[in-house]
């Protein structure tokens, strides 16, 4: 298989901490709201995920939103979830995929459709987000499709999956993201860490079984805008653990003030993780506030970098 060109693939076998973001594509047909956002992001991030119609709600694919991040010289990470596609449709978006040099593939099992703004919608779920993974890398590798047929001209892709450390129940989600591992996931990207305890647990339960030298693990980073939000992520959404204290830590500042104490705790969140032992980087989920990664990124000191 030849070296594809994958700029994250290339920092993080370099051993250096890799930076990526997340460019969330518009709900209309305007190119230059990504071409905007790869404005802001250019020259802070390795690469920057293009999200799949994320909370099951319409936007701009994935796969345009990418090539556009690709035009404006930026490494792009193609979201795809299993809610939408079923195997004939995700192997064919990937040889598409790979076919306009988007050389990294993220595998997600997707958010239910009840969640987004077309509930009545049909959902697929032909395959989870660990049969995907091991499809892409059968296309990659043995050139194989699902079906058994040959691939003529397999996709040369950097494959990576997420991996929740918060979810219920704990004790399974290193089990599980070994599975991720074996199917064939080369990078990780978790879920937002605002409960540095926890995950500093899961990350010994990542090394005790050896995963981190089998994968590249970058843990996920959100800043917080204000109380509010921390208030709300803490209660309304699933798989999520922010701590008492931190909310407390925001309510304690006044409102205008609260953006920039997010970006604070974001970067000592930022400098904790890269002393735990198989962190390999942080992919930052600054949720439409594309605005505050460069801001990170240098307080951080995680810049400048070969390859950005």
């Amino acid at each position: 298989m030849s070296q594809n060109n994958s700029n994250l693939q290339t920092v993080l076998k370099a051993g250096k901490f890799a930076v990526t973001a997340e460019a969330g594509p518009p709900r209309g047909a305007k190119p230059e709201v990504v071409r905007d956002k790869a404005k802001i992001l250019k020259g802070y991030v390795d690469a920057c995920n293009v999200t799949d119609n994320q909370t099951s709600v319409v936007r701009m694919c994935s796969m345009a939103a990418c090539k556009i991040l690709k035009e404006e010289g930026i490494d792009a990470v193609m979201q795809m979830v299993c809610r939408d596609r079923n195997r004939i449709a995700a192997q064919s978006d990937i040889l598409g995929a790979a076919s306009l040099g988007i050389s990294n593939l993220l595998c997600l099992s997707g958010d239910h459709q009840t969640f987004g703004d077309h509930p009545q919608a049909k959902n697929v779920f032909d395959v989870d987000s660990i049969q995907l993974l091991r499809i892409a890398t059968d296309m990659r590798d043995s050139a194989k499709f699902a079906g058994g047929k040959d691939v003529d001209g397999p996709p040369d892709i950097f494959i990576g999956a997420a991996a929740n450390p918060f979810a219920d129940p704990f004790i399974i989600q290193v089990p599980r993201l070994a599975k991720k591992i074996a199917a064939g996931a080369q990078f990780i990207q978790t879920q937002c860490v605002f409960n540095l305890e926890k995950f500093t647990e899961f990350m010994k339960g990542v090394r005790d079984r050896g995963l981190h030298e089998k994968t590249c693990i970058l843990a996920g980073i959100t800043p917080l805008k204000s109380a509010t939000m921390a208030e709300y992520i803490a209660t309304k959404v699933a798989g999520m653990d922010v701590p008492e204290a931190l909310i407390s830590r925001l309510k304690g500042v006044e409102k205008k003030k609260q953006k920039q104490e997010g970006i604070k705790i974001a970067v000592e969140t930022i400098q904790k993780l890269k002393s735990i032992k198989g962190v390999k980087g942080v992919h930052i989920m600054a949720i439409e506030w594309e605005d505050a990664v460069p801001e990170i990124v240098q307080q951080a000191g995680l810049m400048p970098k070969n390859g950005r």
